[in-house]
């Protein structure tokens, strides 16, 4: 009974002195809101704390990545027995504002900042014997990345009458961008509706008519910066396109008839002429002795509308008369 009061007044007494006595807590203070930094810059993670340093005293570096807890959390750099070791992948980034850190400041330089780098940093310090706080302090870091140049794309039925949707992706941009549509030479009104989610937004274009052609641009912007990508969108009229057919083709029906006509017109006047015939004694020159035949080949060319005769071969028969010769 008298140990278990003895151990009792101990504790009370341990914690009289960790409240009155400065020197047996540590304090850690870290700033409450979340600081950023633009990419490729040197960020500067304010920490410093209160405590009498002693042989013990260590201090620690740690980052965990968004979304994961505490626990997983792995070391930039720690200091210890008087030496600073940088570890893991920002060792040759990361370094002290004060180097050693004895004197009540933890600050942690963090050099040519990634976008990876965005996340949970803590700084711990531990003194022994003080250890009635956990000495420890979170701080949230976002590395700001400017929008990345983005990707103008269409798609849609891009006629009279018709739907189109305007698409516009940027695959980078911290604080996430902002999306604005806009036609060029045209004067301020809307455009038509616009769905926006974190990596792109598409502008919708219903009932399409010959005015909504032209050219369309997007623009992303954030605090560091903005880009812009453009497309021309084109817009048929269905209508127009059965009307130029219909017209070719009657014209081509017509050439056809003209073609056919002047082949048959020149063809019934060769005929014509081929069934002439010569009256009274007239000489034909294309006339044959008896016993002489003639096969003759005939082509017609309506290429040129005119009939042109083959080679003939003539054959020549003769008979040669049995009876006896009178002189």
């Amino acid at each position: 009974m008298v140990g278990l009061l003895g151990s009792v007044l101990f504790g009370a007494l341990l914690g009289f002195v960790s409240i009155h006595v400065p020197g047996l807590a540590v304090e850690v203070k870290v700033p409450a809101e979340p600081l950023s930094t633009p990419v490729g810059k040197t960020a500067e993670l304010t920490c410093s704390y209160s405590t009498l340093v002693g042989d013990n005293f260590a201090l620690e570096w740690s980052f965990v990545q968004p979304g994961k807890p505490i626990s997983a959390s792995h070391p930039i750099l720690y200091f210890t027995n008087g030496h600073l070791y940088p570890v893991g992948s920002m060792a040759n980034r990361a370094s002290l504002l004060q180097n050693p850190p004895t004197r009540g400041v933890a600050t942690l330089k963090l050099s040519d900042v990634h976008p990876s780098d965005t996340g949970t940093y803590l700084c711990q310090v531990n003194n022994p014997p003080d250890f009635y706080t956990n000495g420890l302090g979170l701080i949230n870091f976002t590395v700001l990345v400017p929008p990345s140049s983005p990707l103008c794309t269409q798609s849609g039925q891009t006629s009279v009458g018709g739907s189109a949707a305007l698409r516009c992706s940027s695959s980078k941009g911290v604080p996430r961008p902002a999306y604005n549509w806009e036609r060029l030479g045209s004067s301020t009104r809307s455009l038509g509706s616009m769905v926006q989610d974190e990596v792109s937004a598409q502008l919708i274009l219903t009932n399409l008519s010959l005015t909504s052609a032209g050219t369309y641009r997007c623009m992303v912007t954030n605090q560091l910066g903005s880009a812009a990508c453009e497309l021309n969108l084109s817009v048929t009229d269905p209508s127009k396109g059965r009307v130029a057919g219909a017209m070719i083709g009657v014209l081509l029906g017509m050439l056809f008839l003209s073609v056919a006509a002047f082949c048959l017109i020149r063809l019934q006047e060769r005929r014509k002429s081929s069934k002439e015939t010569y009256g009274g004694s007239d000489l034909r020159e294309d006339a044959f002795a008896p016993g002489i035949s003639q096969q003759t080949s005939v082509r017609t060319d309506c290429s040129n509308g005119l009939l042109k005769s083959a080679p003939f071969t003539s054959t020549v028969k003769t008979t040669r008369s049995k009876r006896p010769m009178v002189i």
